[in-house]
């Protein structure tokens, strides 16, 4: 799906949803993805084990209005810094909103500490593996204007 193209008659956000470099898990994305639609957003969703560079090119082509990144393994917390500092160096996406998610580290979830470092590295919402995670997020979606594009 080509996200450059949307029409006034497409309700709903234009998303890339991916995993990071390192996780190889699919479930969690699919799981993403199906939620995303369901919700009426329209997904392209880049995969497991997405390199930085993919994940850069891709979004910077397709000009998503979000980013939303996942991890299970328990890395996510040190790649996700890497992948938004190259995310934000992109003037293009500079302002688009970028949220990352899941299990973000293997001691456990780091609640604020972890959170307060994403969101100070780049990331405008951060939902760690925890209950209520779901919710929070679709909240935060529901808070991004449709169609607003960087």
């Amino acid at each position: 799906m080509d996200l450059a193209e949307p029409t006034s008659a497409q309700p709903g956000l234009d998303i890339v949803v991916t995993s990071l470099a390192s996780d190889a898990h699919t479930w969690n994305l699919v799981y993403l993805q199906l939620v995303l639609e369901e919700l009426g957003h329209r997904v392209v969703n880049l995969g497991a084990c997405a390199p930085d560079d993919l994940i850069v090119t891709e979004c910077a082509r397709l000009g998503p209005d979000l980013v939303v990144v996942s991890s299970v393994n328990g890395h996510g917390f040190h790649e996700a810094k890497r992948v938004i500092a190259r995310l934000r160096a992109r003037p293009e996406l500079a302002a688009t909103p970028v949220v990352v998610g899941g299990k973000l580290g293997i001691d456990g979830p780091g609640g604020r500490r972890r959170a307060t470092a994403l969101t100070e590295a780049g990331f405008d919402g951060v939902f760690e593996d925890a209950a209520g995670s779901i919710a929070e997020f679709r909240s935060f979606l529901d808070r991004l204007p449709v169609g607003v594009r960087s």
